[in-house]
């Protein structure tokens, strides 16, 4: 799941009073949450909060795969510039984490850059 189609479903859920049932069904029950695009849209101070309280519900109870394009010294932008809250989630997060760090170009851009529909820049004509 994207993490804005996240924060929409919990923020949703919380309107309509069932927030716990839902962080129970859909955030607590599967082995494996994976959470698409952290940063990619800011999250406003509720979505923040609902997003560190996924975290911390699922800290040592249930294995999470983030992704991200943003370097952990800017998360803070992505969660309400609150560096509070983002080091309590990173803290949450890292903690026996497995890192894997992607650098390249983009793989679903590969077709389109050698077609030439995507242009190339200074720094992939020297890769």
């Amino acid at each position: 799941i994207t993490a804005a189609d996240l924060m929409l479903q919990l923020a949703t859920a919380k309107k309509q009073d069932r927030l716990e049932s839902y962080i129970k069904r859909s955030v607590m029950a599967p082995k494996l949450l994976v959470i698409d695009e952290i940063g990619y849209l800011p999250f406003g101070r509720e979505e923040a909060n609902l997003f560190f309280n996924v975290i911390a519900k699922r800290y040592e109870h249930g294995s999470v795969i983030v992704t991200s394009n943003l370097p952990f010294s800017q998360w803070s932008t992505a969660f309400a510039d609150d560096q509070t809250l983002t080091a309590a989630l990173l803290d949450r997060l890292l903690h026996h984490a497995h890192i894997v760090q992607i650098a390249g170009n983009s793989y679903r851009l590969r077709g389109k850059k050698a077609a030439g529909i995507v242009p190339v820049t200074n720094q992939q004509n020297n890769e």
